[in-house]
Parts: C-alpha cells; structure tokens; sequence
C-alpha cells in the first residue's frame, strides 16, 4: 500500500459519510446548498429539504451530475403536517436518517422599536420553533425504529443544529434573530442532554458573519463590512464553503465523542478580533 492510499484510507474511515441518510433543511440556501453538495460527495445519500423548489431542483441536478444521490422533499417551517410528510417521505424510501442538518434560518434586521409581532413570529418560528419540531418527530421516528433492531443496526442519530455569532455576541437590529439563535443554542444542549441515551448527539454549528447574496449589500457597504472587519481577526468575511469541514466532523463518526457543543467558524471574530496596532 503507497502512502496516498494509507492517507485515503485512514481518512475515509474516520470520515466517510458513504450511505449515510442526510437531511438538510434550508437544503437550497447559500450554506445549506454547500453542505448538502458537500455531503453527497463523500457518499451521503442526501436529502435536501426546503420551500424553494426551484433552487432544490438545481442543487438536485448538480449533485445527480456529479454521480451523487439526492432526493428533495418540500417543507415549510414550522409547519407541523409538512414537516411530518417531509420526514416520512424521507423514511418511506430510506428507512431511517443518520444525520439531520438544520440549517434553514431567516432574519429581518430592524430595531426592537420598529418591530412588529408578525415579524418575531415568523423568525422564532423558523429558526426556533421549527428546528425543535422537526428534531423531535425524527428523534421520536428513530427511537421507535432503534427497538426493532439489532445493537450493531441501530441508529446514531447525529442532529447538527445551525446556530450563529447571534447566539453569542449581539449586534444592533438583529434582535429577534439573535434571540432565536440563543435559543438554538439552549436546544442543542438540552438534546445532547436528553438524547444521549439513546445513543443520539447534538452539536451547533456556529458560523460567524458569512458573505452571501443575502449579505451582499452589508459587505458593500464601507461603513458596515469595516465595522465587521475589525473585528474579525482573519480580516475577512466568512464564505459557505468555510463551514464544510466542521459540517463533515459533525456528520461523520469523527465526533463519535462530541455533542452539546458550540462549533464556531467564525475566523477569529469572537475570540478578539484584530489585535491594536502596538
């Protein structure tokens, strides 16, 4: 055996994801569609969840190009009955789900004062709400299915909980979003608390200030992206590509040993930032 195989083996046995069923929520977004394309290559038979059937169609057609597996399911957060048919449908044709991703997310940046209840409904319920829901009916689904198997065909159900710098530290106008992502947080621990015994984890990737179509116009902005810049010890934005190798750890029996943690990617924002200029 060469060395590059010794490495290629050594690495796909600590993280392969080959014919691990994953479901990605907001599996059409900027750092879902990454992730989910990412997944599929290292062999996850990917599903991609989300509301925009369009953009699904073309991450679908994108990983089926690249010789992947992927299926797409419809779901509308926190939608209890669209969450139930966009879980069984995914049990229906694979039977189980070793990985569920929840990266779907909203925000509106605006001050507390010009808020209104509508909008804090849909971001909590989104981010929060759905999360929670949906987590609990794939974990109620996995419990039920681990007491017909045997020991070694059990499920490990890993849920990988998208949280944010928000969860953390607080910027104005995001208020309701930062709120919701705190309670991500809160969440991923009480799961990996709860959970744990049956033989499921819970970790949140946190990304830091990501540049993406959403975020353009604030990366723009001279004010605002030098704002974040100072801030940010690397001296630039995040991308969703920069969120893959902790998104790959967190799916894959790497972190066997790992859950009720915050994993953050956020290029050094909140360990400091850029040092003064002594």
């Amino acid at each position: 055996m060469s060395k590059k195989e010794m490495i290629t083996n050594a690495l796909l046995n600590l993280f392969s994801l080959e014919d691990k069923v994953i479901v990605v929520t907001g599996g059409a977004g900027a750092i879902g569609g990454e992730i989910a394309k990412c997944y599929a290559r290292l062999g996850a038979k990917v599903v991609v969840a989300d509301f925009n059937e369009q953009m699904m169609a073309e991450i679908e057609e994108e990983i089926s190009g690249e010789g992947g597996e992927c299926l797409t399911v419809r779901l509308e957060l926190p939608d209890e009955d669209s969450i139930r048919a966009a879980v069984d449908t995914v049990l229906e044709k694979y039977g189980r789900i070793d990985v569920l991703a929840n990266v779907a997310g909203i925000n509106k940046r605006m001050l507390m004062l010009d808020g209104a209840e509508e909008t804090y409904d849909r971001i909590m319920g989104v981010n929060l709400k759905g999360t929670f829901l949906i987590s609990l009916y794939v974990a109620k689904k996995m419990i039920a299915l681990n007491e017909t198997l045997p020991e070694e065909q059990k499920v490990r159900l890993s849920i990988i909980n998208v949280a944010s710098y928000n969860s953390v530290m607080m910027l104005g106008g995001v208020a309701v979003y930062g709120m919701s992502k705190s309670g991500v947080h809160a969440l991923t621990r009480s799961q990996a608390i709860e959970w744990a015994k049956y033989g499921f984890r819970s970790n949140a990737l946190t990304p830091g200030h990501i540049k993406t179509k959403f975020t353009t116009q604030l990366w723009n902005d001279p004010s605002l992206s030098g704002y974040l810049l100072e801030r940010i010890a690397m001296n630039r934005p995040g991308y969703p590509e920069d969120m893959l190798g902790v998104a790959v750890l967190l799916a894959s029996d790497a972190s066997s040993y790992m859950s009720g943690q915050l994993c953050i990617v956020d290029g050094g924002c909140l360990a400091g930032g850029q040092p003064w200029d002594i």
